[in-house]
C-alpha cells in the first residue's frame, strides 16, 4: 500500500484506487488554511457541460485569487520539494577538470535553460554549476601555488623566521634596551627602594646619606631632588617603602629605626632598649645595631627589624615606644644566633629571617613566635652571612644570597633541601640581594668585581629550568642592590661607585625613567644689555637722588658683608701666640691692666721703679688720693730707714 505524500504547506493523500472519470474530484484547499495548493477544477466531461450550481463557480474564483496572491507575495513555493545535490560527487568532478583552469560554461547554461524550463519544481540551495565552479577556482589556485615553486618557499622562510620570535620567552621579557646612570656619591650605594606607584626612587649609602630620586620631575641630568643624613654618622643599610608608598623605613647601623614621610621628614624614631639587661624580651627596643627591616603587605602600620642583639622585633607605626613582639632567634644548641635579614611574605602570614650560623628560619605570625615554623640549619656556610631572604610573589618559592658565592632556591612545600643552587657567585657585601622578576619565571642578582675582571656582571637565572638565560655586563664596580619593579617593568641596580644603573625597555617598559631621558634642561636667557647715551636730569644729583629698590636677597648679602651691621667679631691675630690676648700680654692679668686699669700703654720690659718714678714730680706738685689725707696729721712724711736693724727701731704703742 503506497503512503501519502507530504510536504510543508499542503497535506495530499493519495488513496490506491485510481479515480474514475464519473467521479467528482474534492475541489477544496486542504493544508494549512488557504495556503495549500488549488487543484485545478475539472475537465467537463460528456456527462456534465457546466458547473452543478453557482456555489462551486464562486469557490473556484476565490480560490484563482488565492493563488495569484500568494505568487505575488512570493510564498507561493512554499510546498515544493527542495533539489538534493551531492557535494563529494561535485568536487571530484572539479579535480577532473582543474587543469583546463575553466569553467564548462556550457553545461552551466545548459543548466540554467533546464532550470527555467521546470518553473514548477522550484531549487532551494546552492546552485550545482555555481558549486562547481568554486571548487575548480579554488582547484586552480592550488595548481598556480604549485607553479609558483621556490618564490614562495623563500618567502615562507622569512616568515619562519618571524614565527621564531616568542614573546613569551624568558629572554625576551627582560627590559634592558636602553640604559639611564644616576649619580648618587662616590661610595657604594648599599640599599635601594622603589615605592609601588614607580614615581620615586630611595638611595642610601656607606656615606650616611639617603638620595630621593623623582622621576616625575627629574629631566636629563639625572640629579636627585633631595639629600639628607637622618641617621647622623650610621650606613643607611636597608630601606623599604610602604604598602601605600607615603612612608619609607630605613634602617641604619644604629639600633633605632626610622620611619620618614615620601618628602624625607622624620615620622618616628624606634625607642632604644636596655643594654644591661640580658633577657631581650624585657627591654623595650633593640640594644645593638640593626641588620635588615621589611614592611608588612597587609597591615600598612606594621614593619618589622632585626639586629645584631638575635632579636627580631615588630612594630606599629602609633606606638613608637614599645615594641609588639619580640622573636630571639637560636642556633644549634640553643645558643644565640644574629639574624642577618629579615622579610615578611607578601600575605603577611610567614617571617623569614637568615641568620649568621648559615641557618634559615621562618615564623607563622598567626601563632606564638615560640617555635619555628620550617628551619633550615645546614642552608649556607656555616660563618657566612646571608645577605638577603625574599619570597617569590606566588609565595611557594623562598630565594636566598649569601656570601658564601651561592644562591639557593627553596620550595616551602618540601623546605628540607634547595630546588636549586646556583654558585660562583662572588659577593664582598653583606647587603647583597637578589630579587623576583614579576612573574616568577625569573630571579637576578649581581655579583661583586672579582679579581682580574674588568667589569661585573647582573646574572637572570630560570625558576623552572634553572639555567641562565642572560648575563649583562654593568659596570666595573660591584654590584650590590638588584630591584626590578613591577610596574614599571624597569631593573634598577646599585653599584658599588656610587652609581645607580637603571634598564628598561622602549617598548615593554612605561614611565619611570622613560619620563626622564626625553626631558631637556632648559637653560635661562642671558640678559641683554641695551646701552643707550647718559642723560643727565635733576634727579641723578646726590641730593636729589632716589635709593633704588632692591631685593631683600640683595640687600641682606649687602648687610652681611658690612661688618657693623652684620656684628663682626675681632679677626684673631695671625702672629704670635694666645689669639687677641697676645698683643697687650701674654697673661690675663696684663690683659686686665692694660684695658682696664691704666689709661695709657705701659710695655712690658719696662722696669716698674721708673715707671712709677716717671709720675713723682707730678705726684708732688699735684697730690690726689695720699697726701691730702696726711696734711694736717703728718705735713712732713715720715720715710723708714732700710738700714737700721730691727733692734733700733722704737717701739709704738
Amino acid at each position: 500500500m503506497n503512503k501519502g505524500k507530504i510536504t510543508f504547506g499542503k497535506i495530499q493523500l493519495k488513496s490506491a484506487a485510481p479515480a474514475t472519470a464519473t467521479s467528482q474530484p474534492d475541489t477544496s484547499a486542504s493544508g494549512f488554511g488557504s495556503f495549500g495548493r488549488i487543484e485545478p477544477p475539472p475537465e467537463p466531461g460528456p456527462s456534465s457541460s457546466k458547473p452543478s450550481s453557482s456555489a462551486d463557480v464562486d469557490k473556484i474564483a476565490s480560490d484563482l485569487e488565492n493563488s495569484r496572491m500568494q505568487e505575488l507575495m512570493g510564498i507561493s513555493g512554499f510546498g515544493r520539494k527542495a533539489q538534493q545535490f551531492d557535494i563529494n560527487e561535485m568536487i571530484q568532478a572539479a579535480r577532473k577538470n582543474a587543469p583546463r583552469a575553466e569553467v564548462d560554461t556550457a553545461a552551466i547554461q545548459k543548466e540554467e535553460s533546464e532550470d527555467e524550463e521546470e518553473e514548477d519544481e522550484e531549487v532551494i540551495g546552492p546552485m550545482p554549476g555555481v558549486v562547481a565552479a568554486g571548487a575548480a577556482a579554488v582547484a586552480t589556485t592550488v595548481g598556480r601555488k604549485k607553479e609558483r615553486g621556490s618564490d614562495e618557499e623563500e618567502d615562507s622562510d622569512e616568515d619562519d623566521d618571524d614565527d621564531d620570535f616568542d614573546e613569551d620567552a624568558p629572554i625576551n621579557k627582560i627590559p634592558n634596551s636602553h640604559e639611564v646612570e644616576m649619580r648618587h656619591g662616590s661610595k657604594a650605594v648599599i640599599s635601594l627602594a622603589a615605592d609601588p606607584s614607580g614615581v620615586r626612587l630611595a638611595t642610601g649609602s656607606v656615606d650616611y646619606n639617603l638620595n630621593f630620586w623623582d622621576f616625575s620631575g627629574m629631566d636629563k641630568s639625572m640629579k636627585s631632588f633631595r639629600s639628607l643624613q637622618p641617621c647622623e654618622n650610621h650606613p643607611i643599610r636597608d630601606l623599604h617603602y610602604s604598602g601605600t608608598g607615603d612612608m619609607i623605613l630605613v634602617i641604619s647601623g644604629s639600633s633605632q629605626a626610622k620611619v620618614l614621610d615620601r618628602d624625607g621628614f622624620e615620622k618616628m624614631e624606634c625607642v632604644k632598649g636596655d643594654q644591661y639587661i640580658t633577657d631581650m624580651t624585657r627591654t623595650k627596643g633593640h640594644v645593638a645595631g640593626l641588620t635588615g627591616g621589611s614592611w608588612n603587605y597587609i597591615k600598612k602600620e606594621e614593619f618589622l627589624t632585626s639586629a645584631m642583639d638575635s632579636t627580631l622585633r615588630t612594630w606599629v607605626f602609633a606606638r613608637s615606644k614599645e615594641q609588639k613582639n619580640v622573636i630571639k632567634t637560636r642556633a644549634q644548641g640553643g645558643l644565640k644566633t644574629v639574624p642577618t635579614t629579615c622579610a615578611y611574605n607578601r600575605d603577611a602570614t610567614l617571617i623569614a629571617a637568615g641568620c649568621s650560623d648559615g641557618s634559615i628560619q621562618t615564623w607563622d605570625t598567626r601563632r606564638m613566635f615560640v617555635n619555628t615554623t620550617h628551619c633550615v640549619r645546614d642552608a649556607h656556610a656555616k660563618g657566612s652571612d646571608i645577605s638577603s631572604v625574599l619570597f617569590s610573589y606566588a609565595g611557594q618559592m623562598l630565594a636566598t644570597r649569601s656570601t658564601d658565592e651561592t644562591l639557593k632556591l627553596w620550595d616551602l612545600r618540601a623546605f628540607k633541601k634547595p630546588l636549586h643552587v646556583f654558585e660562583n657567585l662572588f659577593s664582598r657585601y653583606d647587603t647583597t640581594d637578589c630579587c623576583f622578576s614579576p612573574d616568577d619565571t625569573m630571579i637576578l642578582t649581581g655579583e661583586s668585581l672579582p679579581k682580574g675582571q674588568k667589569q661585573a656582571n647582573l646574572y637572570f637565572f630560570d625558576t623552572k629550568t634553572f639555567e641562565t638565560v642572560t648575563t649583562i655586563p654593568i659596570t666595573d664596580s660591584h654590584l650590590v642592590r638588584v630591584h626590578w619593579h613591577p610596574k614599571l617593568n624597569q631593573v634598577f641596580v646599585g653599584c658599588g661607585n656610587g652609581i645607580i644603573r637603571g634598564l628598561y625597555d622602549e617598548k615593554r617598559s612605561m614611565r619611570g625613567a622613560k619620563l626622564c631621558v626625553v626631558r631637556t634642561y632648559r637653560k635661562k636667557k642671558d640678559v641683554q644689555m641695551v646701552g643707550s647715551t647718559q642723560v643727565i636730569t635733576p634727579h641723578a644729583l646726590p641730593m636729589f637722588r632716589q635709593e633704588k629698590s632692591r631685593s631683600h636677597r640683595k640687600k641682606l648679602e649687602k648687610d652681611r658683608m658690612d661688618p657693623v651691621k652684620s656684628k663682626r667679631p675681632d679677626l684673631p691675630i695671625t702672629s704670635g701666640q694666645g689669639g687677641r690676648v697676645a698683643s697687650s700680654g701674654g697673661t690675663l692679668s696684663s690683659y686686665v691692666i692694660r684695658n682696664l686699669g691704666l689709661s695709657k700703654r705701659v710695655e712690658d720690659d719696662q722696669d716698674p721703679r721708673e715707671a712709677i718714678l716717671k709720675y713723682a714730680k707730678e705726684a708732688a706738685e699735684n697730690p690726689y688720693w695720699i697726701s691730702p689725707a696726711y696734711t694736717k696729721t703728718q705735713p712732713k712724711p715720715i720715710f723708714n730707714a732700710e738700714d737700721e736693724p730691727d733692734s733700733k727701731k722704737p717701739k709704738t704703742e
